[in-house]
């Protein structure tokens, strides 16, 4: 079997490495791929953004399944393109997707079908944002409508840092392209949660739950990023709260999507916060996250091509996945100046020392090969992800790797898990 598998991040990378490992995969494709991706895939030319490109090569190499790892192809219709020319690919619909493209359309379909989330209110000039504000306390949460990256998301402290932010994402000067409306929210204090989950359109089946660490900074500092590290270990949730994220959350997600005529296929990000009031919807994405899915695959002991073409074929069961015990983690190593201006190119060296400890993978991200060596090409670098029987040991063990590994201006954050380190002592 050959697979093709679109994108170029880490997420992408931890993807080839787990589909390498099915005895049913002769061979894996990757586009356009990355330095460390190059090393166990053959990779390809070709934009993520370019789906007549992404057509021609699948028509040209022939994959019997192609899987999308970053949100801009879903949102560009790949699956509808693809499938309408009888290729098979994994993931949703362009329609689908508004659940991630779009917040406010995922706003109003949380509200229409009775999924716990946050009051909120939706903007789209600065006199509806005025009018707006006095039904929120503060601090206020402001959301960009469409993709961002990670990074369209601003906890305002006061009224006037919320009309700040949501005029600068309306007008272009925050994100850099114009936002059409913008989402005010409230905000809910508790511990974050990814809870992801594998649909065929109507039946779902859940992975581990993993917790993303998204600000720049320890301690939970300095501005968002499309995240800095996470970690997975079974003590997260329990399994009376799994069924009832299940319940509450997931199947009826799945059971909205078709009743209004979008089935959904492919991998549903919950991106939950765990409140007093109970389990609340923050995001959905509509694939693997980044760099969560380092982390759970580092757990998975089962075949992720059976799964995927569960998805694909409408036969998704709660038996689909095996997970270890074993807890993870990941530490994302940043360029220095991440998520704002940084500069590439920077030779990486330690990377064949840190490879050789067990249990222990070096997925790369922002990374290029050149003559042999390896090179910084992006914001996050590599996902140094570990694994262990404890949380504290595979922490550990990933910062022993990253110890290893050097690069000019390298960032990262020193307490990936600490929380859950503090909670348990």
């Amino acid at each position: 079997m050959k697979i093709l598998v679109i994108g170029n991040g880490g997420r992408e990378h931890a993807l080839v490495w787990k589909l390498r490992q099915s005895p049913r995969v002769s061979e894996v494709l990757c586009v356009p791929g990355n330095g460390g991706i190059c090393e166990e895939a053959t990779c390809l030319s070709g934009d993520s953004r370019n789906i007549e490109g992404l057509l021609a090569l699948a028509h040209q190499h022939q994959p019997d399944i192609t899987v999308v790892g970053p949100e801009l192809p879903l949102s560009l219709g790949i699956v509808d393109e693809f499938t309408r020319r009888g290729l098979r690919i994994f993931g949703p619909t362009q329609a689908a997707a508004q659940l991630e493209t779009s917040k406010s359309f995922a706003k109003e379909f949380m509200q229409r079908h009775k999924i716990p989330t946050a009051h909120y209110a939706v903007c789209s000039s600065e006199e509806e944002l005025r009018k707006s504000l006095g039904l929120f306390s503060t601090p206020i949460v402001v959301k960009a409508d469409g993709l961002a990256a990670g990074k369209g998301v601003v906890i305002a402290q006061t009224r006037d840092e919320a009309i700040q932010a949501a005029t600068g994402m309306l007008s272009g000067k925050l994100l850099g392209t114009p936002s059409s409306r913008v989402v005010l929210e409230e905000f809910l204090s508790g511990e974050e949660l990814s809870f992801l989950v594998l649909s065929d359109g109507e039946r779902v089946a859940p992975l581990v739950a993993s917790q993303d660490h998204k600000r720049v900074g320890d301690g939970d500092t300095g501005p968002n990023t499309g995240g800095m590290g996470a970690y997975s270990t079974d003590s997260l949730v329990d399994h009376p709260m799994v069924e009832w994220l299940l319940n509450h959350i997931a199947r009826p997600v799945i059971a909205g999507m078709k009743s209004e005529e979008m089935e959904y296929r492919g991998l549903l990000y919950c991106g939950l916060m765990m409140t007093a009031r109970g389990p609340m919807v923050l995001e959905f994405n509509c694939r693997f996250g980044d760099p969560e899915t380092q982390a759970v695959l580092m757990r998975l002991d089962s075949d992720l091509v059976e799964a995927i073409e569960a998805s694909i074929e409408g036969r998704a069961s709660d038996g689909l996945f095996h997970w270890s015990p074993d807890a993870s983690c990941c530490v994302v190593m940043a360029s220095g100046g991440y998520p704002g201006s940084f500069v590439t190119g920077k030779k990486i060296s330690g990377l064949d020392q840190a490879a050789q400890l067990q249990n222990v993978r070096v997925f790369h991200a922002g990374t290029t090969m050149r003559d042999g060596e390896v090179y910084t090409s992006g914001g996050r670098v590599l996902g140094v992800t570990a694994r262990a029987p404890k949380l504290e040991d595979a922490i550990q063990r990933a910062y022993q790797a990253v110890e290893m590994i050097r690069f000019e201006d390298m960032h990262y954050r020193k307490d990936i898990g600490a929380r859950a380190l503090q909670s348990k002592a």
